[in-house]
């Protein structure tokens, strides 16, 4: 699979050792309805995940729960043997049940299983990055993550994976995780409306950790969906496109991972994101979330 050195809004950032675009890829969305079972246009979610490579995308997201086991299948059958420049990144620490839920699989046991499933079933010797998903459905959850993150780095100093991270973790969690072996990455929900991780993206940039937000369009209120759609209007802009642009501008350490079972929709996508806010509209929209 050759890939096209396309230039992405928001230039690159490093995950340890990992050069990635900042503009990335999520995979969720190709998994069937409720991200269970398989998509319904195989052929084109396969075409999807090749396009993300062609336009120059080094970074994909996903986790073995999605289907469960459906879009890691795809990204092997769509992208294997994968370019060297390409790092696919992966989440543990869920399960899916018959129900459609995401019940916690942090156990040392889970854990080891789900790292070999997705070894497995992306193809790989070594996961370049692996994530702890941490919390619930509701969001992040107090706790300790001693047992869960010591197991995923025994399997690290194993040569089994690369890299660490964080998804779903409060602050507290990410420090804890922080005195027991070094993470390159914190994937939380974060947007214009949710803005409680203001101190911890910032906190991030400072030791040159990345920050991937899920959810950039998650949980407007009326009222702050006319504020985006009116800045939106005046950028002659979808608020998708705008809301992707100001992650980028929030800070240099934010890496999106936008999802679509759309080959023109991803093209929308990076093109929204490239669209230059002016000051005036980001003091606007930065209000949003205050």
């Amino acid at each position: 699979m050759s890939m096209a050195s396309t230039s992405l809004p928001g230039g690159t950032w490093t995950l340890g050792d990992l050069t990635v675009t900042r503009f990335g890829y999520g995979a969720m969305q190709l998994a069937g309805p409720w991200v269970m079972g398989p998509p319904a246009d195989h052929d084109g979610a396969l075409a999807v995940l090749r396009e993300a490579v062609e336009l120059g995308i080094t970074h994909i997201d996903t986790a073995d729960a999605y289907g469960p086991h459906v879009t890691n299948l795809l990204i092997r059958e769509a992208l294997h043997p994968y370019p060297a420049s390409l790092h696919i990144v992966t989440k543990v620490g869920a399960n899916r049940d018959q129900q459609g839920g995401w019940p916690p699989a942090r156990d040392p046991e889970s854990l080891r299983r789900s790292v070999h499933e997705n070894l497995e079933n992306l193809g790989l010797d070594v996961l370049g990055l692996v994530n702890l998903r941490l919390g619930n459905a509701e969001g992040p959850q107090p706790g300790s993550v001693a047992e869960a993150f010591e197991t995923l780095v025994e399997l690290q100093q194993q040569g089994l994976i690369r890299h660490l991270g964080l998804s779903n973790a409060t602050p507290e969690q990410v420090a804890e995780a922080q005195t027991i072996a070094p993470i390159v990455c914190v994937q939380n929900m974060y947007n214009l409306a949710h803005r409680q991780d203001d101190k911890l993206i910032d906190a991030l940039a400072d030791q040159g950790i990345a920050y991937v937000p899920f959810f950039p369009l998650g949980g407007f209120s009326p009222l702050q969906s006319s504020v985006l759609s009116t800045v939106a209007a005046r950028l002659e802009a979808a608020p998708m496109s705008v809301a992707l642009a100001w992650l980028l501008q929030r800070s240099p350490n934010i890496l999106l991972i936008p999802g679509t079972s759309s080959t023109t929709h991803l093209r929308e996508n990076i093109a929204g994101a490239g669209l230059s806010v002016s000051n005036d509209d980001l003091a606007e929209l930065d209000k949003i979330g205050r």
